[in-house]
Parts: structure tokens; C-alpha cells; sequence
């Protein structure tokens, strides 16, 4: 699980352009930011999504919840969640739901972080592209989430490191 801000000024990557000639990319300098949060099973490449304005403790909980009954964690089901160590994820006074457990990574490694990696494909269509308000930014996110939900091989090969313990993907029912 990870969390990614975006806002109006441009994500920017390198292009082509005539010799002599600067590319522009055209943006607004303003604070505002829409955060992405992703939880992923690097293993399968599922992932659930999620939209929001700010990040809080209180808010966080709520992801929490939300997340626990998106999967379905609880007494029988449980769901290991791999974080960094943000302020609002970390204790005391963070209520985990039940089926939930909060795994750390140690301070400064973005590098262990499986979903770390899913940020350039959430830029992908914002990337050196103008974007007049939020509302905008977040039609385009949510669009392009929606779309990478449904390629779990794409997320898989990005989040499913070597070192990960393997899940036996689930084999299709035949007919």
C-alpha cells in the first residue's frame, strides 16, 4: 500500500523536439493536490484504488475499513498490508480493523515498496499535459486506475519483486 500526489502542475518527462528548439509544457503553480492511494497483490496484480484531497490518521482508519471489506479480510480472511512510515499510518491511537495486520518497512526505502512502482503508470496520462482544475485530474486518474484494474499482468510485472513470497494464482475452473 502507498499513497501518490498529483496536482496541477505537470508531470514531466523528456521529448523529442526540432534541434535548437525548448519543448513547453504548460501548467499551474497551485497547491492543490488529489492523492492516489493503491493497496496491491504484487503476486496477482490486483489492486484497489483510491481518490482523495488530503491525507489524515482519521482518514486513513477509514481506508482501512473500506479496504477490509473490499477484500473481505476478517476472522477467516487476512489481509497483510506492507507500508511505509508515514505519520498517518502509524501508531498509537490507529484502529486496524480485525483481519488487518500493518507490516513497516524500515525508514528510507521506497525501493522495497511494491506499489512504489505503480506511479508511473498512474502519471502516464497527465504527463506533459495542461490541466485546467482538479476535477479534471481526477476524471483523468480515475479513468486510467479503472483501466490498470484491469490489466493485472501490467501490475503484476511491475510489483511482483523476486524477494516477495509467491501466491499460487488461482487456477480456471474448467467447464
Amino acid at each position: 500500500m502507498d499513497e501518490h500526489r498529483l496536482g496541477l502542475k505537470p508531470v514531466t518527462r523528456r521529448v523529442w523536439a526540432p534541434a535548437g528548439e525548448r519543448p513547453v509544457a504548460l501548467g499551474q503553480h497551485r497547491f492543490k493536490w488529489l492523492h492516489v492511494t493503491a493497496f496491491v497483490a504484487p503476486a496477482m496484480g490486483e489492486t484497489v484504488w483510491y481518490l482523495s484531497n488530503g491525507l489524515s490518521k482519521p482518514f486513513f482508519e477509514r481506508l482501512l475499513a473500506d479496504f477490509a471489506r473490499e477484500v473481505g479480510a476478517g476472522t477467516r480472511c487476512r489481509a497483510v498490508v506492507m507500508l511505509d512510515n508515514a505519520g498517518w499510518h502509524t501508531q498509537p491511537n490507529l484502529s486496524v480493523p480485525e483481519g488487518v495486520r500493518l507490516v513497516y518497512l524500515p525508514p528510507y526505502t521506497p525501493e522495497l515498496q511494491p506499489a512504489e512502482t505503480l506511479w508511473p503508470l498512474v502519471d502516464e496520462p497527465v504527463v506533459n499535459r495542461y490541466i485546467a482544475n482538479l476535477d479534471e485530474l481526477e476524471r483523468v486518474v480515475e479513468q486510467r486506475c479503472a483501466t490498470l484494474s484491469e490489466q493485472p499482468d501490467l501490475i503484476s510485472s511491475r510489483t511482483s519483486f523476486h524477494w516477495l513470497p509467491k501466491t499460487a494464482k488461482p487456477k480456471p475452473k474448467l467447464a
